[in-house]
């Protein structure tokens, strides 16, 4: 088993600026944990001494990205969050990163205040890295093979470490339209039936009362997707689940919805669409739109990941050659 080496680095800010110094460190130290969590290290310090833990080569950068930010704050800049995250996109040290994490071997675990949540295969392994050094993710593949679960994991995760202020979880309805008007109850309880296996997730995760009591706060929030218009999303992290049942346009209006802090995942089986004949999906779309693009990352599952009843791998399975059957017929 190969493991990454660590490095605890060790330098002084200077010269010495204590308004410099609260600039860089932001309100409750809130830019160094925005790139603690977002490069997996631990950042340190004693008034302008700072100590950086972390694999050798991140290390390094933070290092060198926390000297940058603090010459800028002496210049008279002004830190913002959004300015941490651009510098980190800039600079590439979270695409090394990710690179280098998804050539581990190291077992993957998420850890929650009641449950420890381990990926399995390498498929899964692979997502939930991808959910964390990537800001959108996109999880294809069918029924059972965990990519609502450990994406709602994965969020529960950041929610308790504070790295995002809140859980987003959206859902289309059955109909691309999404008129829920003439289903009875207020806006919950029309969406809660569409919701029901995030809801499960987090209940598994966090207990009844506590999921009751943060979506009574507005800290875990469930919306229709089309009430996601016109908002900009900061601080927060973003389910987006059953995307195959999008249109283009509910796709596009949903990625540019993202704001800085924030982290989008999108699920979908792009063999299950039940959007009526003649829409296209959004889902299948954007793959073939957003392929390529740096700092999306994307994970395909297949059958051989159905972690459900070993029935279920077989009937996907079934399905899939029922269908290559029936396109090759028609062709």
């Amino acid at each position: 088993m190969t493991q990454q080496q660590t490095q605890d680095i060790k330098f002084l800010l200077s010269p010495f600026d204590a308004e410099a110094l609260a600039g860089l460190c932001g309100q409750l130290n809130e830019h160094l944990k925005l790139i603690e969590s977002r490069l997996k290290v631990t950042i340190n310090n004693r008034s302008n001494e700072f100590h950086v833990s972390g694999d050798t080569t991140t290390a390094t950068s933070v290092a060198e990205i926390l000297q940058h930010l603090y010459q800028d704050a002496l210049d008279g800049a002004q830190i913002t969050p959004e300015s941490v995250h651009l510098l980190l996109q800039q600079s590439g040290v979270e695409q090394r990163t990710a690179t280098s994490a998804g050539n581990e071997k190291m077992e993957v675990a998420i850890r929650t205040r009641k449950a420890l949540i381990k990926p399995r295969g390498p498929n899964q392994q692979k997502y939930v890295r991808s959910i964390w050094s990537h800001d959108i993710n996109f999880g294809i593949g069918p029924a059972g093979t965990g990519k609502t679960y450990l994406a709602v994991a994965c969020a529960v995760e950041a929610l308790e470490r504070e790295e995002i202020e809140r859980i987003l979880l959206v859902r289309p309805a059955v109909e691309a339209g999404e008129k829920l008007g003439f289903l009875p109850g207020d806006l919950s309880q029309k969406v809660d039936p569409y919701l029901r296996p995030l809801y499960d997730a987090l209940y598994e995760m966090l207990g009844f009362e506590k999921v009751g009591k943060l979506i009574e706060r507005n800290i875990i929030e469930v919306a229709p997707l089309a009430y996601m218009r016109g908002r900009t999303l900061n601080g927060a992290f973003v389910i987006l689940d059953e995307s195959q049942n999008t249109t283009r346009e509910q796709m596009k209006m949903f990625l540019t919805r993202i704001g800085f802090g924030s982290t989008a995942v999108i699920t979908g089986d792009i063999t299950q669409v039940d959007l009526p004949k003649g829409t296209k999906s959004g889902l299948k779309h954007a793959l073939h739109v957003l392929d390529g693009v740096k700092g999306i990352g994307f994970t395909h599952f297949s059958s051989k990941d159905v972690v459900r009843h070993p029935l279920v791998q077989h009937i996907v399975e079934a399905y899939d050659r029922f269908e290559k059957t029936q396109e090759s017929n028609e062709s």
